[in-house]
């Protein structure tokens, strides 16, 4: 007889409460939903302060990536339903979208999403009446002062590329936005279409023919995944890049990023996960904004790039890289 065996059958009659009690006690289960590749313990490091804001809760973590692949979106929220989640985090709002479809049932809180409002996630950020809650990006004005800071970084600047993921619902709310400021401003904006990694070479080629003096980019999860193909163009073509996320600044070489800072919203998302499990309902969890931003700037790059960053800028950083 194994001595597993032998264990549980000493055991007898009397372990009887003891699992009844291990029954009543099962552990949560959450599933995590993103479109960046990797695994719970290859994950981007951006994931870090909502995964630790986890460590104490003794949930079970199921997560599941796109790996770079919105069309796995769908096979990926079936895998996750088949588990029976007591909740579900989510990063990127296509795959929010599908999983509003997909339950109404189980509690979906969103990691940090750009826009849940304006495309239509929630109908109400004080008071969700659905079962979708968590964290929004503001991307609309988040966009719009980028833009403000590329013009403050480069005076007289008349032309501008933006690079957006138009096929994400968040991206052409922020393309609107930004052509309206632009107007004001007296900007023109080239936007291209970047549905691949493969595409954003072609996109910087024609916003060189077309003597463009400063690239924007919109916050789309795809743009974090291809970071090092953003910085490497953008030193090819000598062009300068204000980017929405601090990865393709701080671990690529980019210029310059302001955005929003994702750990404080990140560990607040764990905190609603915590809630949640305890018994509170979504509706009475109101849809997070940021207060707190981040501008950092890549000084070694704006001197490769013959760039003089304006002492007002430096001023202004959290952080400048030398």
């Amino acid at each position: 007889m194994k001595r597993r065996e032998f264990i549980t059958l000493l055991g007898g009659v009397a372990a009887w409460p003891l699992a009844a009690r291990a029954q009543q006690k099962r552990i949560p289960r959450l599933c995590f939903l993103t479109f960046d590749p990797g695994t719970l313990r290859t994950r981007s490091p951006r994931f870090d302060g909502f995964f630790q804001g986890l460590q104490d809760l003794g949930i079970e973590i199921s997560y599941l990536s796109a790996d770079n692949n919105g069309d796995r979106f769908s096979a990926l929220i079936d895998e996750c339903l088949s588990l029976k989640p007591d909740v579900i985090a989510v990063t990127t709002t296509p795959a929010a979208h599908l999983l509003k479809k997909a339950t109404r049932d189980i509690p979906i809180v969103m990691v940090a999403l750009g826009d849940p409002l304006g495309t239509g996630l929630v109908d109400s950020l004080s008071t969700p009446s659905e079962n979708i809650t968590g964290m929004s990006l503001m991307v609309p004005e988040m966009a719009v002062k980028r833009l403000e800071l590329l013009r403050e970084l480069v005076p007289g600047i008349s032309r501008a590329l933006v690079l957006s993921f138009l096929s994400d619902p968040i991206a052409p709310i922020q393309v609107k936005a930004m052509e309206e400021a632009a107007r004001s401003l007296g900007l023109t904006l080239q936007v291209q279409d970047i549905r691949a990694g493969d595409d954003i070479q072609a996109a910087y080629e024609a916003g060189s023919r077309a003597r463009t003096e400063g690239v924007l980019v919109t916050e789309e999860s795809m743009f974090i995944v291809h970071r090092a193909r953003l910085t490497e163009f953008a030193a090819l073509y000598k062009l300068p890049v204000v980017y929405p996320f601090l990865l393709p600044v701080t671990d690529a070489g980019g210029l310059m990023a302001y955005a929003v800072h994702a750990p404080e919203l990140h560990r607040s998302a764990a905190a609603y996960i915590d809630r949640i499990l305890k018994g509170a309902k979504v509706s009475d969890l109101p849809v997070q904004q940021p207060t707190k931003f981040d501008l950092v700037i890549n000084v070694k790059t704006a001197k490769a790039l013959g760039l003089t960053v304006p002492p007002s800028l430096l001023a202004r950083a959290d952080e400048v890289i030398e």
